[in-house]
Parts: C-alpha cells; sequence; structure tokens
C-alpha cells in the first residue's frame, strides 16, 4: 500500500453518483478508490476484502442500512477508519446524528472536488473534519484554547439537551426555567466556546466528551 495514497471507500445508493464521484477523485494523485457500495449492508461485505481504506464517504439515505447504523458499524467494527458524511442534507438534526454515530466530519454533496480533498485529507490527518456547515469557528476554538472553559451545572444540563431534537422552548419546560433563561445559557455558552450555532455547542460537547449520547 502507498504510503502516500489516501485509500477510500464510496457508501451511496446511487450508482451515477458514486461512479460520478469516483472518477472526480480518480483525478487526485493522492486518492485512491478503493471500492464503492450501494448501502450498509454492501459496505460489510466489501470492506472484509479492503484492510487498506482509511475514509469512508458514507451517504445518509440509504435503504436496507443507512448512514447512520453503517457509521457506527464502521466505528465499532474499524474504529481506526474515518467517516466523512457527504449528504444532500444540511439541517442541524442529520449533522448532528451523523456525529453522534461517529462521522468525523460532514459535506454537503454539491461541496466542490477540491474542498473535499480538503476535508478528507482533514480527516486523516486530524482524525476531524469541521467547516462552516458544522461550525464556523469550532475548529479554532478547539486548537487554540489553552485552557477548558467552567462551565455552570445548568448549563451542562442545557448541553445535553442540545443533543437531543428537543426545541429550545421544550428545553425550557424540561428544565422547569423560563424560555428567557435558556437562551442566557446558550448565548453564554456561545460567548465561552466562540461558537454560534446549536450543532456547534454539539460538536464540541462530543468531541470534548461533554455529554454522553
Amino acid at each position: 500500500m502507498n504510503q502516500d495514497v489516501i485509500y477510500l471507500a464510496i457508501v451511496d445508493d446511487h450508482s451515477l453518483f458514486r461512479s460520478g464521484l469516483a472518477s472526480l477523485l480518480s483525478e487526485f494523485d493522492e486518492i485512491h478508490v478503493a471500492f464503492e457500495a450501494a448501502n450498509g449492508i454492501d459496505f460489510q461485505e466489501k470492506i472484509k476484502n479492503h484492510p487498506e481504506v482509511q475514509v469512508v464517504l458514507m451517504d445518509i439515505n440509504m435503504p436496507m442500512m443507512d448512514g447512520y447504523d453503517t457509521t457506527k458499524k464502521v466505528k465499532a467494527l474499524y474504529p481506526k477508519i474515518q467517516v466523512l458524511a457527504l449528504s444532500m442534507y444540511e439541517d442541524e438534526k442529520s449533522i448532528i446524528n451523523m456525529l453522534k454515530a461517529g462521522a468525523s466530519g460532514y459535506m454537503l454533496k454539491e461541496s466542490r472536488p477540491s474542498d473535499l480533498l480538503t476535508a478528507i485529507k482533514m480527516t486523516v490527518e486530524k482524525g476531524f473534519y469541521v467547516n462552516d456547515l458544522v461550525s464556523g469557528r469550532l475548529l479554532f476554538s478547539l486548537k487554540n484554547s489553552t485552557t477548558k472553559p467552567a462551565f455552570t451545572e445548568k448549563e451542562m444540563i442545557f448541553l445535553q439537551y442540545c443533543s437531543t431534537e428537543l426545541t429550545y422552548k421544550e428545553i425550557a419546560s424540561k428544565m422547569s426555567v423560563s424560555p428567557r433563561t435558556v437562551d442566557n445559557y446558550r448565548e453564554a455558552l456561545f460567548a465561552k466556546l466562540n461558537i454560534k450555532s446549536r450543532t456547534g455547542l454539539v460538536v464540541y460537547a462530543i468531541r470534548e466528551q461533554l455529554i454522553t449520547i
């Protein structure tokens, strides 16, 4: 195996997209597509013959076994393989659930090939990839924070609820506080962590093992 080449697997149920993406990535000398799979079941059969794979480009919506369950399987059976979600969905629920499943990053299918190459490389080098879709400033915060910020007990509870599908109003009800108080928790965390989205808070909390998933 060439140590200068990154070996990939592409998991997507649309054959035209898979083959087109494989063709685009083959133009980069540092990328080799080891195999393509149509869903999680197909992937599990093929990965047995490809121990060289380092990164899996994972779609979410697939028959038989979707991207969430497949990612969990990958991380359970092949913890050294990085999963980079590649999806049409850009909603917080999809992003958070893929990260909770074990994905190292999240990209949209409409991304430029050069941006995808950057994401693949960073995933291999650093173990995760963070972009504007996930949190514009999260990577900076992780890399440049020399001391861990202090959190109140209420902020920690709020962080845990943020990883669920509850709305802010529902979180306020669960915590027995007013919606305005929940807004204050959110804004305080945004300021402490230099983060500007709920998704960013969840990503940070997962990476720092502040919440249970």
